[in-house]
C-alpha cells in the first residue's frame, strides 16, 4: 500500500462536501508532478485529506477508490482523474503549523514541497499525522 496526500482549497471542495457525495474524482489537477502520483495510485491506498489556503491542516482520510483515468474536465488527454471515497475524518485536524514544528516531519514533502496538490507520503509520516491527530 502507498500513501499520498491530496490538497484541497475548503472555500472550493472541502471534506464535508467529499462527505456528502460518498464517492467522487479528484479533478483538475494541471501539473505533471502531480498527475504523475496520480497514475501510480492503487485501489485501497490511503490519502491524507489536506485544506489548503485558510486554516491549512490535514482533516481527515481518503481511499483510492478507482485508479486513474482520463479527466472527464477536459478534452486535454494529458489529464487524469482518480476516484476516492471518504475512510474517515480525523479525531482533531492537524495543522500545517504542527507539521513544521515537528522535526519528525522536517522532510515531508508537505513541508519540502509546499506548494505540490498531490504528493506522496511516506507510511512514517503517514503514521505521525495520525498520531498527532489523536
Amino acid at each position: 500500500m502507498n500513501y499520498w496526500l491530496i490538497k484541497s482549497e475548503p472555500n472550493t471542495y472541502s471534506w464535508d462536501d467529499f462527505i456528502k457525495l460518498g464517492r467522487d474524482h479528484w479533478d483538475g489537477v494541471r501539473n505533471y508532478a502531480a498527475r504523475n502520483n496520480m497514475k501510480e495510485m492503487k485501489v485501497g491506498d490511503l490519502a491524507l485529506f489536506y485544506h489548503s489556503v485558510h486554516n491549512p491542516s490535514v482533516v481527515g482520510i481518503a481511499k483510492v477508490a478507482k485508479e486513474h483515468y482520463p479527466d472527464p474536465t477536459t478534452d486535454d488527454d494529458r489529464w487524469v482523474v482518480v476516484d476516492f471515497v471518504p475512510e474517515r475524518k480525523l479525531d482533531n485536524p492537524v495543522s500545517l503549523a504542527d507539521v513544521k514544528d515537528d522535526n519528525r516531519l522536517v522532510k515531508m514533502m508537505l513541508v519540502t514541497h509546499s506548494r505540490l496538490s498531490v504528493q506522496p507520503v511516506s507510511k512514517e509520516h503517514f503514521d505521525i499525522i495520525i498520531e498527532k491527530s489523536k
